[in-house]
């Protein structure tokens, strides 16, 4: 079986997919964090590996940038692989003066002016929560690890803030007792997408630049210094069924 972006065939994917936006952080993921991988889809390049991290099956794979694409991949690999918990592995902007570079956010409630319900759905929603139970999951096994987390709600854009004409307007119209403390591209999809069908989504993320810090990280720092979100979420994939 495959589908017109995925060609793995069914059982090649582990019911928990571990989903970084960039195909390289998932070959990254895959080469330093599991043993006995494979390639399971390259298809348009964004990889998927399938492994164990200690002993247990997991799937890492790519999402793309922004919500088109996280929609197509998230709703093919719950619709079509019985894949039952994806946790995205992610970059975002700060909108809090108090969170530094490399800070992990654990997703409550994204918001969104996008459509993207409107389309699927025909729902217009514009908010929606990460799973409460592997949200809890992920951050019993913080606390366990002595990782430091900060949760809050987000928002996700359908642009990269950075090069918004004026993110203050984009603010401006966040509802006022919403008070996201960063920004990213692809949460909203990816929550929406497991309401509808069932299933269950958490979105982690490190701050990579912020409003209130003048220094950004490079491309380079983003792939591989993101290491402690991602021990995180694979650590937290040993408890999920």
């Amino acid at each position: 079986m495959s589908t017109p972006h995925n060609e793995a065939n069914l059982g090649d994917i582990a019911k928990t997919v571990i989903m970084p936006g960039d195909p390289l952080r998932a070959k990254y993921i895959a080469e330093n964090f599991l043993e006995d991988y494979k390639l399971v889809n390259q298809v348009r390049g964004m990889y998927a590996f399938t492994g164990k991290y200690k002993g247990k099956d997991v799937t890492v794979m790519a999402s793309g940038m922004g919500m088109p694409s996280m929609g197509i991949y998230a709703y093919e690999l719950y619709k079509f692989y019985e894949v039952e918990n994806i946790i995205r592995i992610g970059s975002c902007g700060a909108y809090k003066p108090e969170l530094k570079l490399f800070d992990i956010i654990l997703t409550e409630k994204v918001f969104s002016e996008s459509n993207f319900a409107l389309t699927l759905n025909n729902d217009n929603c514009h908010i929606v929560e990460g799973n409460s139970k592997l949200n809890s999951i992920i951050e019993k096994t913080a606390n366990e690890t002595n990782t430091k987390i900060v949760k809050g709600n987000t928002v996700c854009t359908d642009c990269f803030d950075v090069y918004m004409t004026d993110v203050n307007k984009f603010l401006e119209r966040v509802p006022a007792d919403f008070n996201p403390i960063g920004a990213e591209m692809e949460a909203f999809a990816l929550f929406y997408t497991a309401k509808m069908l069932n299933k269950k989504a958490s979105c982690l993320m490190s701050v990579v630049d912020s409003k209130y810090i003048k220094e950004v990280a490079t491309s380079e720092e983003r792939q591989t210094g993101l290491n402690n979100m991602i021990k995180l979420a694979l650590d937290s994939s040993l408890e999920l069924d």
